[in-house]
């Protein structure tokens, strides 16, 4: 089994979450792939860019892959197993089911439309810790990534009560029509940190890594 994580929007590789899975893994002595999907150039991200730069990732033998994915890396990791088959199994920490509508909601028509115009926005990077711009492609490329996903892959979603950024709402209602998922719902807000070992046994026993 080959196992890629990919973190968040605005992150990084080197985030609290990605070190700590990476930890994790090693602790097992299984290897871990962490690709960096700023790629060099954040201003110009897009889901699609993220999706070509991880499948370039994916070994070309027939390997299976997990992958675990964070927030926007979560998202990802959904659409990179609908057309790739080597994809048996995917782990999904406060995926961003529906990011857009929530987003857009709180960022408001007015900056909606200044950013439009300007074509760039300041977004904080929490990987860079400071505010860098995102180019408005981000937002329409996002767009296309709607649709739902219906290859039934084996599924774990670990998603916080009281997540702030992306419902949990999303999540159950992800779950609940597919039967190849399973949702475990934990005391905490998005950024899990306060519930990293939950996380690594429940990664443990749906990955089968002990």
């Amino acid at each position: 089994m080959y196992y890629i994580y990919l973190h968040g929007f605005a992150s990084s590789p080197k985030s609290v979450k990605a070190r700590d899975i990476k930890s994790f893994f090693a602790s097992l002595n299984i290897d871990i792939t962490i690709p960096d999907l700023n790629n060099g150039d954040f201003s110009h991200l897009t889901i699609t860019r993220q999706l070509k730069q991880v499948e370039k990732e994916l070994p070309c033998d027939g390997t299976p892959v997990t992958l675990i994915g964070s927030s926007l890396g979560g998202l990802t990791s959904a659409y990179l197993a609908q057309k790739n088959l080597c994809v048996q199994r995917l782990v999904l920490l406060a995926p961003a089911f529906g990011f857009l509508s929530h987003w857009l909601a709180k960022l408001g028509e007015e900056k909606l439309t200044r950013w439009q115009q300007d074509k760039y926005m300041m977004v904080y990077h929490h990987g860079e810790a400071r505010e860098l711009p995102l180019h408005y492609d981000f937002i329409k490329d996002a767009a296309l990534y709607q649709e739902e996903l219906r290859r039934p892959v084996p599924t774990l979603i670990l998603h916080g009560t009281n997540d702030e950024v992306i419902p949990i709402q999303a999540s159950r209602d992800f779950a609940r029509v597919r039967h190849t998922v399973e949702l475990v719902e934990l005391d905490s807000d998005h950024a899990l940190l306060n519930v990293v070992n939950e996380i690594n046994v429940a990664i443990s026993r749906f990955c089968q890594l002990q």
